[in-house]
């Protein structure tokens, strides 16, 4: 596993630790109080994180093999799903405390992300694609707005949209420009798809792919060399890639 992935691996095992410390302190209160009511209520409690301590070390587990596999483990797929949900938070305040940038941790998540669907190792037709990417891309001082009508633009070569469009039309998959979290759940709506490739920023993608949850989403971060969403830019060969992963599903690294 890479460096990026580890991170956030890491603040999973992390936060399983904090919850292992309160199961024990509860437990040391269960013992040492008075009051059968607040003991059975202890109880209660501690029986509820001992199953949550379950679920979410078995979806640890699941990720870890599944990264160092390459392969997806389907009788694990529910609890690493929802381990990434529970623990996505706790691993962003974790990083808050221990000084790491919600950035980076962000972008450890999009990469566990990532390599879990590119071991799913499922394949769709062009039609159940769906290409969705910040209206950023798109030269700030062009005209033609893109964000309802992505054909508006001229493909004059200004910016990335127009090789976008080609990657559409050469494919036949669907694509979309966004404003924001709530136009881009409207094209989820209104396309149906069953797979998703989305184009953004660390916030925006890891935000994204827990809202789309549990579509297969492969993120791809764009590049910001003017600032954030401004004149944004991305690797028109990892979208590609994407593209061709979903439709014939191309064998998986372990890098």
């Amino acid at each position: 596993m890479r460096v990026k992935k580890r991170l956030f691996i890491g603040l999973l095992s992390a936060a399983v630790g904090l919850i292992l410390i309160l199961l024990i302190f509860i437990t040391y209160l269960m013992i040492n109080w008075d009051q059968p009511i607040n003991r059975i209520i202890l109880l209660i409690v501690c029986l509820l994180i001992i199953v949550i301590l379950g679920v979410i070390s078995s979806g640890i587990a699941g990720i870890v093999l599944t990264i160092w596999s390459a392969r997806t483990i389907p009788s694990l797929r529910h609890s690493m799903r929802v381990t990434l949900n529970l623990l996505f938070p706790v691993a962003l305040m974790l990083g808050r405390i221990l000084g790491i940038s919600q950035e980076r941790i962000r972008g450890s998540f999009i990469e566990v992300n990532n390599q879990l669907v590119r071991a799913r190792r499922e394949v769709f037709a062009a039609d159940q694609i769906l290409v969705l990417a910040p209206h950023c891309l798109q030269n700030a001082e062009c005209p033609y707005k893109i964000t309802l009508h992505a054909d508006n633009c001229k493909r004059c070569g200004k910016c990335q949209v127009s090789e976008l469009l080609s990657l559409r039309d050469r494919y036949g998959i669907n694509l979309s420009f966004a404003t924001g979290g709530t136009l881009a759940r409207r094209f989820v709506q209104i396309y149906k798809p069953r797979a998703i490739i989305a184009i953004a920023c660390e916030r925006d993608l890891a935000s994204g792919i827990q809202d789309t949850n549990p579509l297969p989403v492969l993120g791809i971060l764009n590049e910001r060399p003017h600032g954030p969403c401004f004149n944004t830019r991305v690797n028109l060969l990892k979208v590609e890639e994407a593209v061709l992963y979903f439709l014939k599903s191309v064998p998986v690294s372990k890098g």
